[in-house]
This record gives structure tokens, sequence and C-alpha cells, in this order.
């Protein structure tokens, strides 16, 4: 996840200071993505130092407002035409837990899968009904629609892993029944 270039689309809008920053992000990304205030000032810092955002004055309050330069409206436009690649997937946890127990003597790789089928078919719940709440609201501002298309996101990501572990457990049973003697596998020469 980019808070740089989240930030940066936050100011779009207009000069704001570090924590309403944190606090309309977490609302346009429906809380999915919380963010620490002490993140928010660190990238603030980067990307003035970048010459993409400067302080712009005080609020009432006396805290510090900052705003886009010229070079920070380039970068955020360039950031919005750019597709995310995914060339380079993050290291999944869950896929390393895997193919490590794949190899572990004492662990029974059923039970892993089991134990996160458990937790994903809960997770995968609670965002549908969250989803079903905010399709209540009749989502017509544009906060709560970017709210919907997070929630959704969470579904589809987690129907996706759902249908990744029920091929891991198939492809688990195959190579157990495969190894098993007298499996006609046995049987084929090399």
């Amino acid at each position: 996840m980019s808070i740089r270039h989240g930030l940066l689309a936050l100011l779009a809008g207009g000069p704001r200071y570090g924590s309403r920053l944190r606090t309309e992000f977490e609302a346009r990304t429906g809380g999915t993505w919380p963010l620490n205030v002490g993140q928010v000032y660190t990238t603030l810092g980067r990307l003035e130092r970048d010459g993409l955002v400067v302080q712009d004055g005080a609020d009432q309050a006396g805290r510090a407002l900052y705003a886009l330069t010229e070079a920070g409206r380039a970068e955020l436009r360039s950031w919005y035409a750019r597709p995310v690649r995914r060339a380079d997937p993050p290291r999944d946890e869950l896929a390393i837990k895997l193919v490590l127990a794949v190899g572990a003597d004492d662990i029974d790789v059923r039970e892993v899968l089991e134990a996160q089928r458990r937790h994903v078919t809960q997770a995968l719940h609670d965002h549908v009904r969250r989803r079903a709440e905010a399709l209540a609201r009749a989502p017509e501002h544009p906060a709560e629609m970017a709210r919907l298309l997070v929630l959704e996101q969470l579904v589809f990501h987690a129907e996706a892993e759902a249908r990744w572990l029920d091929h891991c457990e198939a492809r688990l049973l195959r190579l157990t029944r495969d190894r098993e003697p007298g499996h006609p596998a046995d049987d084929q020469e090399p």
C-alpha cells in the first residue's frame, strides 16, 4: 500500500494537517488499513523533503497544514496513470507457512489448512455482512462508495483464498495418494 500516494491524493482536495489526513485515509478505506499518526507525519516529512508537499501555514488550533506542490500534483497524476505492478508480489505469510509445513516432519499440513479455512470463512462472513450493511445505506456519497469498493475487494480476496486453500488440500491429497504403495502411479516407468 502506498501511504505516500494516499496522502498526496487526500491533499489534492486542499491543505490538511496530519491527524486529519489519517482520519480521512481511514474513512476513505472503510477503516480497513489503519494508519499510525506518527507514520503519517514521517511520510509527510519525506514528501516535503522530496518537494511534493510544503507546509502551508497553520489552522486555528496551530496545527501545521500541508499542501501539494506542482511536483506533488504531477507525481499524483503519474501514480493514477500507472498500473499497480504484480510482477513482484509481496511475501505472503500463508504461502510461506504452507510450503514450509509441507517439508516439516512433525506438522500436519491439513490441520494448518483447516485452521486457515476456518479463519478465512469467518473473515468472508464478516466482509459480506459489512458489505450488505454498506449497500443498505445506499452509497450516494463518494466516501461511502469508496468504502463499498474496499469491502468488495476484501470479499473477493477472501473468496480467492478459500478457493486456493481448497486447491492446496486437493493437491496434497493427490500427492499423498500417489505415494501410497500399490497406487497406479507406482507401476509407471520413470
